[in-house]
C-alpha cells in the first residue's frame, strides 16, 4: 500500500544558490514553502497555499493578499520579531515611514529573486535626497538580514550596495551668532527663550526635552542634577544621563511651575516632540534664522563642549550618545581648530625657530647632498 504523503503538492527544488527549497504547486499554481521543510512556518504556508488554490484567496485574508515568501511577507514577519516589538514608538513610526512606502510599491516581489542590481536600481530612483535613499538602505539591511535568518536567502543584497555620500554634516549647528540674534529677537520668560535654553544647555533631543520638569531634577550634595534616561535608548539598556545644571539654565528653570514639564502648552499639558519642532521653526523664522533647527541646538552644545576642551568620552555624559561616532561627527570642526592652535603653540614655543626656517632650503640640500655621496 502506497503511503500518503503529509503535504501533497509539495515538492523540492534548488535555487540559484544551491540551497534546497519547498514549493508548492498544482498546475500553475505555485507557492513558496521555504527551506525548514516540517516546520511550524512550513505548515503555515503550506495550508496558506492550499486555501489560495482551493478558494482563490489567502486564508484570513481580505482583498489584500500576502504571497509566502513576499516583501509583504517579509515585512509582516519583522514586526513580529523581538528586535521590532524592543523599539520604542517614535523609532517604529519613524521606521515605518521609510518601510511601508518600498513594500507598497514592492509588496508582492519574491524575496528570494531580489539582487544587489535590483536593490540599487531602488535606492537609485531617490539619488536627489542621498539621505533619504541611505535611509532606506538601512532598512532594507535589516530587512534582508531577518530574511537571512529565516533561511530565505544566503546573503543581504542590501549591505552589498555603498551609501550615497551626502554634502555637508547634516542638520546645521547654531552658531554663537546664531543663539545670540535668537535672544535678541525672544526675551528671558518666553517659552521661546526657555526651550532653547533648556536644549542649548543639556543637549537633549526634542523627544526627551519636552518631558524634562521638576521630576527629572535630583539633588545632592554638589547642588541640583537633571537625571533622564533618553526615550530613544530606553528598551535598549539605555544608560541614564546626569548633567550638572548649568547656572544660566538655573536661572531659567528654577521659578517655572512644578506639576508640569518645563516646556508644557500654555494649558499646562505635556507638548509633543513634533510639536516643539513646529514652534521652533516658527520661533526660528521670527529670527531671521533659516537654517536652524531644533536638533542644530543639540549639536551646538556638543560643539561649546568642544570648544572648552571637554573630551569625546565627557560630551557623551551630556547628550547621552552610545558611541563615540556620532559626537566625533559633531565636535570634530570645534576639535581640529583647537589641535591646530596647539600645533602652532608647540611650533612657536621651539627654540632658534627663525634659524630653523631661514636654513630650511638648506637643510634639505645639505641632506640631499649627504645621502647621494653616500651611494
Amino acid at each position: 500500500m502506497k503511503k500518503k504523503r503529509t503535504f501533497p503538492g509539495a515538492s523540492a527544488y534548488a535555487d540559484r544558490h544551491g540551497t534546497r527549497r519547498w514549493r508548492y504547486r498544482k498546475g500553475g499554481f505555485s507557492r513558496e514553502l521555504g527551506t525548514d521543510y516540517g516546520s511550524e512556518e512550513f505548515v503555515r504556508r503550506y495550508e496558506a497555499a492550499v486555501q489560495e488554490h482551493r478558494t482563490g484567496r489567502k486564508a484570513g485574508a481580505g482583498t489584500a493578499q500576502t504571497v509566502p515568501g513576499s516583501i509583504n511577507d517579509l515585512v509582516a514577519s519583522y514586526y513580529r520579531t523581538p528586535e521590532w516589538r524592543n523599539l520604542v514608538e517614535l523609532t517604529k513610526k519613524t521606521y515605518k515611514g521609510v518601510i511601508e512606502p518600498f513594500r507598497l510599491e514592492h509588496g508582492t516581489k519574491l524575496v528570494v529573486r531580489m539582487e544587489r542590481r535590483h536593490v540599487m536600481a531602488i535606492l537609485g530612483k531617490k539619488a536627489d535626497t542621498p539621505a533619504a535613499a541611505n535611509n532606506l538602505r538601512k532598512r532594507l539591511g535589516q530587512l534582508f538580514d531577518h530574511a537571512i535568518a529565516l533561511d530565505w536567502i544566503k546573503f543581504n543584497p542590501a549591505r552589498l550596495t555603498k551609501a550615497y555620500k551626502i554634502a555637508g554634516d547634516g542638520f546645521h549647528t547654531w552658531d554663537e551668532t546664531e543663539i545670540a540674534g535668537y535672544f535678541e529677537e525672544h526675551e528671558p520668560g518666553t517659552m521661546a527663550h526657555i526651550a532653547v535654553t533648556l536644549m542649548l544647555y543639556t543637549g537633549a533631543a526634542r523627544v526627551d526635552a519636552v518631558k524634562l520638569g521638576w521630576a527629572s531634577i535630583k539633588a545632592t550634595a554638589d547642588g541640583p542634577r537633571l537625571q533622564y534616561t533618553r526615550q530613544k535608548t530606553q528598551k535598549s539598556n539605555g544608560v541614564p544621563v546626569s548633567i550638572p545644571i548649568h547656572p544660566d539654565l538655573w536661572k531659567v528653570i528654577r521659578d517655572l511651575p512644578k506639576d508640569r514639564p518645563f516646556l508644557a502648552t500654555a494649558y499646562g499639558r505635556g507638548r509633543t516632540a513634533a510639536g516643539l519642532g513646529n514652534k521652533m521653526r516658527e520661533w526660528c523664522d521670527a529670527a531671521g534664522l533659516d537654517e536652524c533647527s531644533a536638533h542644530g541646538l543639540r549639536k551646538a552644545c556638543a560643539r561649546r563642549l568642544a570648544e572648552a576642551g571637554a573630551t569625546p568620552h565627557e560630551i557623551m555624559a551630556i547628550t547621552g550618545h552610545k558611541t563615540l561616532a556620532e559626537v566625533q561627527r559633531y565636535t570634530q570642526a570645534a576639535l581640529r581648530e583647537g589641535l591646530a592652535d596647539s600645533a602652532m603653540q608647540k611650533l612657536l614655543a621651539r627654540p632658534n625657530r627663525e634659524q630653523t626656517v631661514v636654513n630650511l632650503a638648506q637643510w634639505f640640500a645639505n641632506n640631499s647632498s649627504n645621502h647621494m655621496k653616500g651611494q
